[in-house]
């Protein structure tokens, strides 16, 4: 296959699978969103989840967005540094971006700050926003999507606390920023918690927290015991579905976190809306692909 072939290939793969992530949610939020119906006892929580699922049934079968807010989209990209197309990946996702907003098609999310236009394409001065890790002797190139909508944008913020206030500090940043602004975001959540030392570190951090499955625990046992109690506790808050009460409030919490300054502890929080449409595609070097977010899923 050339190399204008395997440019070809994966623009063409990758734009279908935009267009997946945009009408169909990935298995461990649609997992999660079922057990949390079965768990609920609000008459009103329930007819909601009901209503959620009716949602998603008909987004796939109709193959349309099962929200009209696709968001801003963000790449996560690891390639590995001998992933053939490795140079041209950025260039592949933002045409890939272009074509899925015409296909599915996708709302028109991206306005040029300050100029005040939009553009039309879902591509600007800067987005889609790509982030990067090279992975050394590897030749394959794993992808997470994520449509960043703006509600579960809304409670986003980061700041960097003095280190006196601990992690305590961190618990209180975080149900602060919940109760202020969490139903705004259409709970059921995820929460992705960054701690780290600056703002941008503890930012970038938090939003990784949201590629990770709904369920899973950072390895580290405190900072896993951490997610255990702000899951619970936010749980208590009764905010519920859509912010209309419910016994739950939150589909999980996820930490991640770095080694930071002694004197500082940079702490950044951001959600995932009940319609968390995240999901991941790896390439082999030959464009062959998996879609580990979603199971037999066809492109």
């Amino acid at each position: 296959m050339s190399k204008e072939d395997q440019i070809q290939t994966m623009h063409d793969t990758m734009s279908k699978f935009i267009s997946l992530v945009s009408y169909k949610l990935p298995d461990d939020v649609t997992a999660k969103l079922s057990d949390l119906k079965a768990q609920e006892e609000y008459p009103l929580a329930k007819v909601i989840y009901a209503t959620m699922e009716r949602n998603q049934e008909l987004a796939e079968d109709l193959k349309r967005p099962s929200c009209q807010d696709t968001g801003v989209m963000q790449f996560f990209v690891s390639c590995g540094g001998n992933f053939p197309l490795i140079g041209q990946v950025d260039k592949i996702l933002k045409q890939a971006v272009i074509k899925a907003t015409v296909d599915t098609p996708l709302r028109h999310n991206s306005v040029e700050t300050f100029d005040e236009y939009n553009t039309g394409l879902n591509v600007g001065d800067g987005t889609p926003s790509i982030f990067w890790e090279i992975k050394e002797d590897s030749d394959d190139c794993e992808i997470y999507t994520y449509m960043a909508g703006g509600g579960c944008t809304l409670p986003g913020q980061a700041t960097v606390l003095m280190p006196g206030e601990g992690y305590e500090g961190v618990v209180r940043f975080v149900l602060d920023r919940m109760t202020s602004y969490g139903l705004n975001a259409c709970p059921p959540l995820l929460v992705g918690i960054g701690v780290a030392t600056s703002v941008e570190t503890a930012a970038l951090l938090s939003k990784k927290a949201l590629m990770r499955p709904v369920g899973s625990r950072n390895p580290n046992e405190r900072a896993s015991r951490l997610e255990e109690l702000l899951e619970e506790g936010m749980n208590q808050l009764g905010i519920g579905p859509q912010g209309l009460s419910g016994s739950k409030t939150v589909m999980g919490v996820n930490i991640e976190n770095s080694a930071r300054h002694p004197s500082t502890i940079g702490v950044a929080l951001n959600t995932g809306c009940w319609s968390h449409r995240r999901g991941k595609i790896v390439f082999d070097r030959d464009l062959n692909y998996t879609t580990p977010s979603h199971q037999g899923a066809q492109l």
